[in-house]
């Protein structure tokens, strides 16, 4: 156990004392009547010096701040709702005697009857205290708040303690998985929940976390998608589903992408692309609305507008445009060496990834409105329909949905088409063998369940790290995941001492 600091020290003492004293060391429970918000709403344009005596409250929450001044002291006491203050005084609270032995950061419950100062400050007149956690450390800087990054993410409880518009952002962030499921759910679709451990890791291109089973004594893989196995579930007779679950997918960490996130993915029978276009635009739309009473939201410099319709643009003609292409870009022949001459960065870049890597570069920057780019070539869509005009033979049923730059939510005419499934698992399998370990390997099983037949249908997945990022104007998904990973400690140190 490491050695005490001097104030750890001295706060054990205080606690020592309390428990002398006769207040118990760890109490079971503490009954609440209101919570700070509730009593600053029900009083709020209340003029000074008003009291409400016979006004009984009881609430709990942590002390974090204290100001003692002889015969009577002020403390503000934060709750799950927020602060409020506390007046305790000699004659008018049991026990005063003993709060100098109160911690800032303890947690405590209080009774007493509400009133305002003389400046108008609701606060909540303390007739007794129940010391219920002594805090054995003290807080970060009250007055400039918990500002460092690294600390805000290891140690996140001290973040939501001391920065309120954290809390909101993981509220904001609730509200809007509670929104969109009840979405769903009012139109019929069925909530469901696949397997995160998986023979084989399939439904997009990313390499797998693995883990080892030693019952079973077989290595299986953390998901990367949930799109396979709710297919499963159109093939054995649901025809509107639903999951909002974590995948995991074993790359770098950036402001954009983190190895364990949040995805909802919902599939739809005998629907195709743009019906679920449709559908994304009712829920975004609707979403924004509810959140903040309008579509429009502020995002970093942008305006953003959530309002119907979506822009549309044609994946083809943008990436030409913008990339300045006077030639098909899904002749991947003449599209490398083009690639080759103009980017050298990217010549160790698979022929087939081209497309993707120069459409980040060239395109995703400039959509900033809500923007659905339609007709996303085969190349780079292994799991979607074959774009059903002659005049398209290399697109596909895709419309992949932005905003402020970033991918929020690709879409599908889903391919249920089991022979032309096992080509491109094929195909798929050939780029593995040749060393591309972000390519999955086959899913027989789930060529299996294509084979007894999958009804059209049309597939959506939404990022929620990200579309919670976006709604709360954060920077980084690392600020709307309560818990994002990071490096070990040592690990960490290590690195920081080897550059210094």
């Amino acid at each position: 156990m490491p050695e005490h600091s001097e104030q750890t020290r001295q706060r054990l003492a205080n606690l020592e004392a309390l428990v002398e004293a006769g207040f118990e060391r760890f109490p079971y429970r503490f009954p609440k009547t209101h919570e700070a918000a509730e009593i600053l709403s029900a009083h709020a344009g209340a003029a000074p010096q008003e009291e409400w005596p016979h006004e009984e409250v009881r609430l709990a929450g942590r002390l974090m701040t204290f100001r003692h001044m002889g015969k009577a002291s002020f403390a503000h006491l934060q709750d799950q709702s927020g602060r409020i203050q506390l007046y305790l005084a000699r004659d008018v609270t049991e026990r005063y005697e003993l709060i100098k032995k109160l911690d800032i950061g303890d947690i405590i419950g209080v009774e007493g009857t509400v009133f305002t100062t003389k400046t108008g400050e609701i606060t909540v007149k303390v007739r007794r205290y129940t010391p219920l956690v002594k805090a054995l450390h003290p807080l970060p800087d009250k007055w400039h708040g918990l500002r460092d990054v690294e600390t805000r993410y290891r140690q996140r409880y001290l973040d939501l303690i001391q920065n309120p518009e954290v809390r909101e952002v993981f509220r904001t962030r609730s509200r809007m998985v509670r929104y969109i499921r009840d979405f769903f759910e009012a139109r019929g679709f069925l909530e469901v929940e696949g397997p995160t451990l998986q023979v084989v890791a399939g439904g997009t291109e990313a390499r797998p976390f693995k883990t080892y089973h030693h019952a079973l004594g077989h290595e299986f893989n953390l998901r990367i998608a949930l799109e396979l196995h709710l297919k499963r579930l159109l093939v054995g007779g649901f025809e509107k589903v639903f999951e909002i679950g974590r995948n995991y997918r074993n790359e770098g960490i950036s402001p954009k992408h983190n190895p364990e996130f949040t995805m909802l993915e919902a599939y739809w029978a005998y629907a195709d692309y743009q019906d679920m276009m449709a559908l994304v635009e009712d829920l975004l739309s609707g979403l924004v609305q509810h959140l903040f009473g309008t579509t429009q939201i502020r995002y970093r410099e942008h305006t953003l507008d959530f309002a119907r319709p979506f822009h549309r643009l044609d994946y083809v003609t943008v990436l030409k445009e913008k990339a300045g292409l006077e030639f098909d870009p899904t002749d991947l022949e003449r599209l490398r060496a083009w690639a080759d001459e103009r980017h050298p960065e990217l010549r160790a870049v698979p022929s087939y990834k081209l497309l993707d890597k120069l459409f980040g570069h060239y395109v995703e920057p400039h959509l900033i409105q809500p923007t659905f780019v339609l007709d996303v070539p085969l190349v780079i869509s292994p799991l979607v329909k074959r774009h059903r005009d002659p005049a398209k033979p290399n697109l596909t049923e895709r419309a992949d949905l932005f905003a402020a730059g970033l991918e929020l939510a690709p879409i599908y005419s889903e391919l249920n088409d089991a022979l032309d499934q096992r080509a491109r698992f094929e195909e798929q399998a050939r780029r593995r063998e040749a060393g591309d370990e972000e390519e999955p390997e086959i899913d027989e099983d789930f060529l299996l369940a294509l084979e007894y037949g999958m009804p059209p249908a049309a597939g959506m997945g939404l990022g929620i790290d990200r579309l919670a990022m976006l709604l709360t104007n954060q920077e980084s998904l690392r600020d709307v995941i309560l818990f994002p990973l990071l490096k070990p400690r040592r690990e960490a140190a290590l690195r920081e001492a080897e550059e210094a």
